[in-house]
């Protein structure tokens, strides 16, 4: 829960937000995290807190599309995040579609995390 405190966000907000998150979008949080954090030979929803790990992801990916689209300023570390970011949704991917359906789960993941975060008091 820390990176996401990080985020500035309330933590009982956040959680219970997570929770109506999950409950229609867990199969995406299951194929992102086993996509992208391969575990070896266990599955990633053995490991505590794996959604809050791969919403962190998510936040990244949302936060790196600002700076790929020009409507956020580039920091030091951008490229270095975008090329990490890039290489973690590629791994063992054969096509750009592949790739791209991953960042568009996990760009769409952080999004309908923020609304659901606003609607809840």
């Amino acid at each position: 829960m820390s990176i996401l405190l990080a985020q500035k966000f309330e933590e009982t907000r956040m959680k219970k937000a997570l929770e109506m998150l999950l409950i229609d979008r867990r199969n995406e949080f299951r194929e992102l995290g086993a996509s992208v954090f391969p575990t070896g030979s266990k599955p990633i929803s053995t490991i505590q807190n794996w959604e809050e790990f791969v919403l962190n992801f998510c936040f990244d990916v949302s936060e790196a599309f600002k700076c790929w689209s020009g409507n956020k300023e580039m920091e030091v570390n951008s490229a270095m995040k975008a090329l990490t970011i890039l290489r973690q949704c590629s791994k063992e991917k054969t096509t750009m579609n592949q790739m791209t359906h991953l960042l568009n789960i996990a760009y769409n993941l952080a999004e309908e995390f923020k609304v659901i975060y606003k609607r809840i008091e």
